[in-house]
């Protein structure tokens, strides 16, 4: 198992791999099955996708409130002195042009030989109904990057706001290879054609594979469980090779 370390200086952020908060951002505890409201975590993909990285929590006591007025970030929040020793910014917000505004993290994660953090907003901005959720903006760190960094968000448009609330998720952080080393290229006929056999196989058996996982939302949505049911038995196979 691959390791990342951390050094924080500020208490209260929290880092911890990501979890699905249900009930809360990822929806209500509402059941597979025929007139419930469909949740964020009813869709496996995002479910994988939302706890794939590390979550950071807004460590301040006091709520922050980002708004555009008259086309310039203002942050509205009430920090208090700067901690005994800190060493750093103070306060931790600040405007970063017209349309930004930053955080000063003092975090430090160290990924292994080959990996970087990538920085993105965290994924209850995607579930967030009342568009108030910070949007932090996509950042690679190199893991050769020793300083404690600070984190770079888009500011709301006129008229809307971002909140930071005592221990609420604000950002997540990815550990990706720290190279993009791949191409594009065009699948070759014979593997289409297997990729296409696959899919039509799937297609004609969905029947038999989302057996009892079938349901009708309350909005008039089919869900079934085909996708779910085939990475569960993908992962037994892997599991029994391991």
């Amino acid at each position: 198992m691959r390791q990342v370390k951390v050094r924080s200086f500020t208490p209260g952020l929290n880092p911890r791999r990501t979890k699905l908060e249900s009930p809360g951002w990822a929806g209500d505890r509402q059941p597979r099955k025929d007139g419930a409201m469909e949740q964020a975590w009813h869709c496996l993909p995002f479910s994988e996708a939302a706890r794939y990285g590390i979550e950071l929590f807004y460590p301040y006591p006091n709520p922050l409130a980002v708004t555009m007025r008259d086309g310039r970030v203002a942050l509205d929040g009430d920090f208090g002195p700067p901690p005994e020793g800190s060493g750093g910014e103070w306060p931790p917000f600040r405007p970063f042009g017209d349309l930004y505004y930053t955080c000063q993290l003092s975090l430090d994660l160290k990924v292994e030989e080959g990996f970087a953090i990538r920085t993105e907003p965290h994924p209850r901005f995607y579930t967030d109904p009342t568009h108030t959720t910070p949007i932090a903006v996509p950042a690679l760190i190199r893991r050769w990057w020793p300083m404690t960094y600070f984190l770079v968000f888009k500011a709301p448009p006129e008229g809307g706001v971002h909140m930071f609330r005592p221990g609420e998720p604000f950002a997540q952080i990815l550990v990706v290879p720290e190279e993009a080393d791949f191409e594009l290229v065009p699948m070759g006929e014979e593997e289409a054609a297997e990729r296409e056999l696959q899919s039509q196989r799937i297609y004609a058996s969905r029947q038999t594979l989302a057996a009892d996982s079938t349901w009708t939302s309350a909005t008039g949505t089919v869900f079934d469980g085909t996708y779910r049911n085939i990475l569960g038995a993908a992962a037994g196979r892997a599991k029994g090779r391991g």
